[in-house]
């Protein structure tokens, strides 16, 4: 289990070092360069007080000299590991979400469904920001603390090797304390994570409503379920910060007596003439510096291991529903797709949303699948592009069973256009192609065909749509989701009342301009029953409860006068 762990995870943590290695260990080295200068500062300042003892001057002016020179080196070093430690932690930070957010784009359609979008979003925000302070910023600074108690710890024993017996007796405590402690941080910094993601889900909930909480005027219970949710997450952010605080307090505890222990002790040392007293001041100084470093370590690398687990976390959600792989097949339908005996249930429902439902789709063929609300119609779109495989019976494409076939190539093979229309913040030449670039005259066919043409003329395909096309009309909309999929010319288009944003009049012309597409093949859902359209499809096929209850040329349904001719009848009325 660990090492199927580790080999989700290694993508990842590759991501942050990639193309990123040599400022890393730059930056690596700068900060272990600032680890061994503690050191001789502390030497140095030792050497003064002896120079002050004995009374030298010369000597004094010497180390004054080194001293300057040392600190103007420092200050050039420090400028350059600075400079490459934010860009090594920013690139990391940037690579790491960007293959997350690539992982997470090739989940299919009926994998992603069964998610919550906030999971991602508390990933790749609240958990991201995280990892890039507690573990892209740490992980120099906690190199640096060990490299700083090593060659701390190297000096003391050459300037007094008791004091350091002593050190290293003390050192037990505070690596005591990061080994008992750490385990419960990784276990709060998770909850916090966990937590997050559900007060983003509830915010965005509440900013998606508001036009419903306010036309309900249920403001009240909205701001008491906030509150509460908020509530929530600041008390599991309290304990998570209580703890850090904790861990630093018993820091502190372990570090003063790391630090003052010897310095008791080389005070004794002086007393009896054993040892200088310039150096009982850089043994101590040195002693400070290691205290500093232990005193801090165990919260860093407590934060660290938690930030890992985050990283952890990220690999498992991506893994979740990864959704299936299958057979690559080519863009083309030569034969068309057969429904045999498929039955659908949603999950939760003790009714099938579909039920025993056979049919065949020939391949360049126009279809109108009609009937009332709830018969199923939506439904059996969705299963055709894939958006579950937990169906009954059987859904072949020229003969290949559906749940065999890569999603991918399904969705080189169909595009649906549907009744909730999605549009990015962006202009509506980018809505059309999708980010993706189209030849200048195939982009103005599908603005033709679609019914945009007045929107282009007047605002430009330039125009800004608006968070969710909030600067668009219902209609624009929808015509906007039908251009992108007339662009992109797959061989199967599917139609879920996408004319109903529309008036008659250019519904008529749209669906006249899908039903002139050759060579596609062509599943509409709709309510309107317009004889002079309904006559134009090869097939009409009538859903009532979830079974096809009659299916036939407008005509000959017309004739039988069942279910289809009081459908009809009732439209017109």
């Amino acid at each position: 289990m660990k090492e199927t762990q580790k080999a989700g995870v290694r993508p990842y943590l590759h991501a942050i070092y990639q193309n990123n290695r040599l400022r890393f260990a730059v930056t690596l080295a700068g900060y272990l360069i600032f680890g061994a200068s503690d050191t001789v500062f502390s030497i140095l300042q030792g050497e003064i007080l002896n120079v002050i003892v004995l009374g030298s001057l010369s000597r004094l002016l010497g180390l004054a000299a080194l001293l300057a020179a040392l600190l103007i080196l420092q200050f050039a070093i420090s400028s350059a590991t600075y400079y490459l430690k934010c860009r090594f932690v920013h690139q990391g930070i940037a690579q790491y979400k960007g293959v997350l957010f690539r992982q997470l784009c090739k989940k299919s359609i009926a994998a992603f469904q069964q998610e919550s979008t906030s999971r991602y979003l508390s990933l790749l925000t609240n958990d991201a920001g995280s990892i890039e302070e507690n573990y892209l910023n740490r992980t120099t600074l906690i190199a640096t603390m060990g490299f700083t108690i090593v060659t701390s710890l190297t000096a003391m024993v050459l300037l007094s090797w008791k004091l350091t017996l002593l050190s290293l007796f003390l050192s037990l405590i505070p690596a005591a304390v990061s080994a008992a402690m750490s385990g419960e941080m990784t276990r709060r910094e998770k909850a916090v994570s966990d937590q997050n993601e559900h007060f983003v889900a509830n915010l965005k909930d509440f900013l998606t409503g508001f036009a419903v909480v306010k036309g309900f005027k249920s403001e009240d219970g909205m701001i008491a379920r906030f509150d509460e949710m908020n509530r929530k997450t600041e008390l599991c952010k309290q304990r998570r910060r209580w703890w850090d605080c904790l861990v630093g307090a018993a820091g502190d505890l372990s570090s003063g007596i790391f630090m003052f222990g010897p310095y008791l002790a080389g005070a004794l040392l002086a007393l009896n003439c054993e040892i200088a007293v310039g150096t009982v001041v850089s043994v101590v100084n040195l002693c400070s510096t290691v205290a500093w470093s232990i005193r801090d370590f165990p919260g860093f690398w407590a934060s660290r291991k938690a930030a890992r687990g985050l990283i952890d976390k990220a690999a498992q959600a991506v893994e979740e529903h990864a959704g299936r792989s299958g057979r690559h097949i080519a863009p083309v339908l030569r034969q068309g797709i057969r429904l045999s005996h498929v039955s659908y249930r949603y999950d939760g429902s003790s009714t099938e949303a579909l039920r025993d439902v056979s049919l065949e789709f020939e391949a360049g063929k126009s279809y109108a699948i009609v009937g009332g609300s709830g018969s199923g119609k939506s439904t059996l779109l969705s299963l055709l592009m894939g958006a579950s495989a937990q169906y009954g019976g059987s859904i072949t494409i020229d003969g290949q069973e559906m749940r065999d076939i890569d999603p991918d190539s399904l969705y080189d093979l169909c595009s649906l256009i549907g009744q909730n229309v999605f549009l990015f913040d962006d202009t509506v030449a980018n809505n059309i192609t999708m980010f993706r670039q189209f030849p200048a005259d195939a982009v103005e066919r599908a603005v033709q065909r679609s019914g945009l043409a007045p929107l282009a003329a007047e605002r430009g395909l330039n125009a800004p749509c608006g968070e969710n096309g909030c600067q668009l009309s219902g209609g624009e909309r929808q015509r906007v989701s039908i251009a992108r999929c007339l662009l992109r010319g797959t061989p199967v288009l599917l139609l879920d009342e996408a004319t109903a944003a529309l008036d008659n009049r250019t519904a008529f012309a749209v669906t006249q301009a899908v039903l002139d597409l050759d060579g596609l093949t062509r599943l509409v859902v709709t309510h309107r029953l317009d004889d002079a359209l309904l006559r134009r499809y090869d097939e009409i096929i009538v859903l009532r409860d979830g079974t096809v209850c009659e299916r036939g040329r407008f005509d000959q349904l017309m004739r039988r006068m069942g279910y289809f001719y009081s459908l009809y009848t009732v439209s017109k009325e």
